[in-house]
């Protein structure tokens, strides 16, 4: 590949496909060939680079969008309960899936309206509570959070009182902050830390994140409405309205 062209492509990152159709016109002699008057006319026309920077983006956004909806025809996936806590009759009409990290601001943000529509409605919609700990972003604290949750799923009576306290939380998670919620909402403090050591819990947490991966969330709160992905916090009139459907 012409030097010129590598530099651009290094420059411009993901639009490096779409050099090569640059490179395809100019061999078919629709752009000029020689490396300085590639240049030239490039610079000339910057606005090809951001043509080509957006419709590199079109394309991958389009294939991020067909991902998601492959793995949502799988529902049954969403609620295993070896990678979900489910809750709620299993002929439900309605079904609410989040993907969640315990040190997420937006999750803690989307608590208030999430714990008021699980009150209401945790007799006739289904439910399941996914983890993704993002650890690069948030830290060892959540991904402790999220092993912790996983083992406390083996009391499932206190389960959502825990998640709930723990999403209540203000500040980065810790091992104490966790144990203290944990005794605070009566968890068996002796069964839980024994649980903690079962490997497999460790193997339910990478399928939980390969889960997400597989389905292209890459943030969260992750929330799957009746069927319908949808990302970033909620409030009571967008669930409300999300749930419509």
């Amino acid at each position: 590949m012409r030097p010129f062209i590598i530099t651009l492509a290094g420059a411009i990152g993901g639009a490096a496909i779409a050099i090569a159709v640059v490179l395809t016109m100019a061999d078919r002699g629709l752009l000029p060939i020689n490396d300085r008057q590639m240049q030239s006319y490039l610079l000339q026309h910057p606005e090809l680079a951001a043509a080509m920077l957006n419709r590199h983006q079109e394309l991958e956004d389009d294939k991020q969008q067909a991902k998601q909806a492959s793995a949502l025809k799988n529902k049954a996936a969403f609620f295993d309960p070896k990678i979900a806590f489910v809750t709620g009759p299993t002929d439900a009409k309605h079904t609410l899936v989040e993907f969640y990290d315990y040190d997420c601001p937006y999750c803690r943000a989307s608590l208030p309206a999430l714990q008021k529509f699980y009150q209401a409605r945790k007799h006739d919609t289904r439910f399941a509570f996914i983890e993704f700990p993002i650890e690069s972003l948030h830290g060892a604290g959540a991904m402790f959070a999220a092993r912790a949750s996983l083992a406390a799923r083996r009391q499932p009576e206190r389960y959502m009182d825990f998640h709930f306290a723990l999403l209540a939380e203000e500040g980065q998670m810790t091992e104490e902050m966790v144990y203290a919620n944990a005794a605070k909402v009566g968890l068996d403090m002796t069964k839980l830390k024994a649980d903690l050591k079962d490997p497999a819990i460790q193997k339910s947490l990478d399928a939980s994140i390969a889960l997400a991966r597989k389905t292209g969330i890459d943030g969260t709160p992750t929330f799957i409405l009746n069927g319908k992905m949808r990302p970033g916090m909620l409030d009571d009139a967008t669930l409300a309205e999300a749930m419509k459907s």
